[in-house]
């Protein structure tokens, strides 16, 4: 902010943290989640809460509610404005209804609140009003660019809460390979994946709802939700596509991996995997700053049709493929989206940077920018037999020419292989996250028994993974090694 900014123009920074929803209309409360923003800049896990921060001095202030007795019953001590000052590490702590005379007091220029619209939802963030807002000169044109721009590139300690979540949800992965088996549900490695990571990782939540796909529901990209709900029994044979991330202090990871349920893969199975597994492993190797990220959604696209046409299931130019988004028929989504405190995290789109390429599966990226250091993206390229993509295209004289129509029709129930890591741009590279068996020697291996060499994970100080929870008395510190 204070690069953005004239000295002059430098005000006060206003976040509001969130508040407790009910479920519907009912007096049962949805599990909390602090507000990313809020999140970010503070770190503060309980609701109710606002925070400033000056930018011309950086000193920083926590506005807490003030709560009735009652709570003491029902939820637990109420502490005072000591004690979070001390928990989260800021200069003052006041009350929510000493809000409008602390801000007007600092004599600040402006209040720099956000205004502006996530590129992923469209939904706008609403703006901030409360007691005394009107006598206060509202800033809305800075901070929601310069937060997220901030939120792109992460530091350190990011960058280590986001390899626990991916080391701690790889091993949950890798114990639903070992043990799933036909005749189980859907529904019944999902649950083995939360329990594990809450259980071994102490992660409560999940970024997004489970998908745990087999055979023909591979082929539906966001399977598992309500009206889907993983309830389907794997059957010998099936190809299974489970996309599952774990959270930790807000951050999550979002890993994909794609496996038989009787662990061998069959000729076509393989064939399929191979392919995607391709264009994977060529994204992640060329990926470095200043590479464009279409371009690599591009990349993916020519790894799989030319395993596609190798496979006979297409046929012709891989150029002309690529020009007549063929691409686009099996592989609907974007290559991957950046990723922290969001699944889908902010900075995708905005001003200054590229826009989005009207263009099937293109036009599914969630950002088309240029790499940079300090990104972390999720690579995910993946293959699909939907019927509802593919029998038109059988029909259509303008795709039809490429492709080997009785060859798909033998993949149509298949469902689809999707294979998604966790990804960090570095100076002159990138380095994944994910931890976990990716070849079919690999996977048939780690499903017949055999251990998979993790990482490991290491129970360190908090000051040395040098993240927001510095300073929080008896906060778990994480490093992976």
């Amino acid at each position: 902010m204070r690069a953005a900014l004239p000295a002059e123009k430098q005000g006060i920074i206003l976040l509001k943290g969130g508040d407790v929803e009910s479920v519907y209309s009912t007096d049962g409360e949805q599990l909390f989640r602090q507000e990313a923003y809020f999140h970010y800049m503070f770190g503060v896990n309980e609701d109710g809460f606002w925070g400033a921060l000056d930018v011309r001095n950086g000193r920083g202030y926590l506005f807490m509610p003030r709560l009735p007795e009652s709570y003491g019953v029902w939820m637990g001590v109420i502490q005072g404005p000591q004690y979070y000052k001390a928990k989260y590490a800021v200069d003052q702590v006041c009350y929510v209804d000493d809000l409008a005379s602390v801000l007007s007091a600092a004599a600040a220029p402006c209040i720099h609140v956000l205004a502006g619209k996530n590129t992923d939802s469209g939904i706008e963030i609403p703006p901030l009003s409360f007691p005394g807002s009107d006598s206060l000169n509202i800033e809305t044109d800075t901070l929601f660019r310069e937060l997220n721009e901030a939120r792109v590139h992460k530091t350190a300690g990011e960058i280590a809460l986001m390899r626990y979540v991916n080391n701690v949800g790889s091993r949950a992965h890798v114990a639903m390979m070992q043990a799933a088996c036909p005749g189980a549900m859907e529904y019944q490695m999902e649950s083995l994946f939360r329990h594990y990571t809450y259980t071994h990782g102490g992660c409560r939540n999940q970024g997004y709802t489970c998908i745990a796909a087999s055979g023909p529901n591979g082929a539906v990209l966001h399977y598992g939700h309500g009206g889907a709900p993983n309830d389907r029994q794997m059957s010998d044979g099936d190809l299974l596509l489970f996309d599952m991330g774990c959270e930790y202090y807000r951050y999550g990871s979002d890993i994909t991996c794609s496996w038989p349920v009787n662990g061998r893969f069959t000729k076509d199975q393989a064939l399929i995997y191979t392919a995607v597994l391709d264009a994977h492993s060529s994204v992640i190797a060329a990926m470095k700053p200043g590479v464009s990220w279409p371009d690599m959604h591009t990349l993916a696209y020519r790894r799989i049709l030319s395993g596609l046409k190798m496979g006979g299931l297409l046929q012709g130019d891989v150029d002309g493929m690529i020009a007549a988004d063929i691409g686009g028929l099996f592989m609907p989504h974007g290559l991957g989206h950046l990723i922290g405190i969001d699944t889908h995290d902010v900075g995708g789109y905005g001003v200054g940077f590229p826009p989005r390429i009207q263009r099937p599966g293109y036009k599914s990226l969630r950002t088309a920018r240029v790499l940079e250091e300090g990104m972390i993206i999720t690579v995910e390229p993946g293959c699909y037999f939907n019927p509802v993509l593919l029998l038109p295209a059988l029909e259509n004289p303008q795709h039809s020419k490429y492709l080997v129509k009785d060859a798909i029709m033998r993949f149509m129930k298949m469902g689809g292989v999707r294979i998604e890591d966790n990804v960090v741009v570095t100076a002159d590279g990138s380095l994944s996250l994910t931890d976990v068996p990716r070849t079919v020697q690999e996977i048939e291996a780690v499903m017949a028994g055999k251990a998979w060499p993790f990482a490991g994970i290491q129970g360190v100080s908090v000051a040395e993974t040098q993240n927001s929870i510095a300073g929080v008395p008896d906060a778990p510190g994480v490093a992976v090694v």
